[in-house]
Order: structure tokens, then sequence, then C-alpha cells
């Protein structure tokens, strides 16, 4: 009977990428609540069983860091909001399963903070950089989701013709932002309903069946 030793370099991977997805995971929870510039390779090390070094091996230093969070909070979004809601339909219901699947994330705490995401935007809004461009990157990417199902519900007579979809997209992300935001500060989960009712009514005055918008 003979044994097999792995090769070395494999267990030096799978360890590397523990500890990568063990940086990243308190990275983002980190950032949530203090931001990305708030990291530092030293405050992280302190609570894990990585040193500062080694959490400089594997992330090139505090902007590679903070570009992978990012990518590393879009993951867990996605997980949390986008995936879920591809249960319902495109169109009307999909765009519908999106806000509800949104508003159960923020209000969760799928990150420590509250969305991620609502916390970087307005810290690097007024920076220049690769780490801003990343936080530009992924908010076009939602804003383009909500388009895209505002668009296929218009198509499908779902919303009435002649729809502003860039216009409701951004109605859409600022009461949820503003539900995040009211959350956090006043601490009043009731914001919530009222970020729903508020889109449930935005829909409905463009032609929505109130029936599609009952949907859990």
């Amino acid at each position: 009977m003979t044994t097999e030793t792995p090769l070395p370099a494999d267990g030096r991977r799978l360890r590397g990428d523990r500890s990568r997805r063990a940086v990243l995971d308190l990275a983002v929870q980190d950032a949530s609540v203090r931001g990305l510039e708030a990291l530092t390779l030293g405050s992280l090390a302190a609570r894990l069983p990585v040193n500062k070094s080694g959490i400089a091996g594997l992330f090139g230093g505090k902007e590679g860091l903070q570009l992978a969070a990012v990518e590393h909070a879009r993951a867990i979004f996605v997980e949390a909001v986008v995936l879920p809601a591809r249960e319902a339909a495109p169109g009307l219901a999909r765009l519908w399963a999106l806000v509800r699947r949104w508003t159960d994330y923020s209000r969760r705490r799928v990150f420590a903070g509250g969305c991620f995401f609502r916390t970087v935007e307005v810290e690097f809004d007024t920076q220049d950089g690769a780490v801003r461009d990343a936080v530009v990157a992924a908010h076009r990417d939602w804003t383009s989701y909500l388009r895209r199902h505002a668009g296929l519900a218009v198509e499908a007579g779902e919303l009435a013709a002649g729809t502003d979809v860039d216009q409701l997209a951004f109605e859409i992300t600022a009461m949820l932002n503003a539900a995040n935001d009211g959350s956090l500060l006043l601490g009043d989960d009731g914001v919530y309903a009222r970020a729903l009712a508020a889109v449930r009514g935005t829909l409905e005055a463009r032609g929505a069946d109130p029936a599609v918008l009952a949907a859990r």
C-alpha cells in the first residue's frame, strides 16, 4: 500500500486561499463600518492568524487589499441580493424581487455597517484612483441591472410605455439608500417598510400591477 503526499505548492496555495478569505471576510465587515481607508494591514493581522507581512504578501499593500475587499463585497452582495432575486421572472417581478432582497440584505446586516457600498460610495465620491474606479464600477453594475429589468418590464407592458428607466433606477436607489441610512442613524427598522411602500407607489404610478408587487 502506498500513500500520496500532496505537492508542497498545493498545500501552500490552499493555505494562502484560506488566509486570503479570512482577511477579506474581516476587511469587508470593518470597511462597511469605518470605510476602506481605515483598513490597515496591522489592525487586521492583530485579529487573524496571519501576520502583517503575510497580508502584504497576499495583497501587495493597502490598495491591493482595498480593491480585493471591493470585489469580495460584490460577491457577497450578489449572493445575498441578485441570485435569490433570479427566482422571479425577468421584468417587473425581478425588479420588485431585487428591491425586496436589497432591503432584507440591509436589514439583516449582511455587512455590519449596513450596505457596504453605501459606505464606500460616500467615502470615495470625491477621490480619484483605482479604488474609486472599482466602487464606481460596482455602482454602475447594480443600477444597470435595475435599468435592465425596468426596461424588460416596459417592453412587456408591465410598466407604462415611455417610462424613463434611468429615472426609475435613480429613484429606487435613492429610496433604498435612504432606508439604509435611516436604519443606521436612527435605529429605526420601520424605514424598510416605508422604503418598500415608496418604491411600490413609484412603480404603480408607472402602471405596475399591484398584484405583482404584493408578491413576497
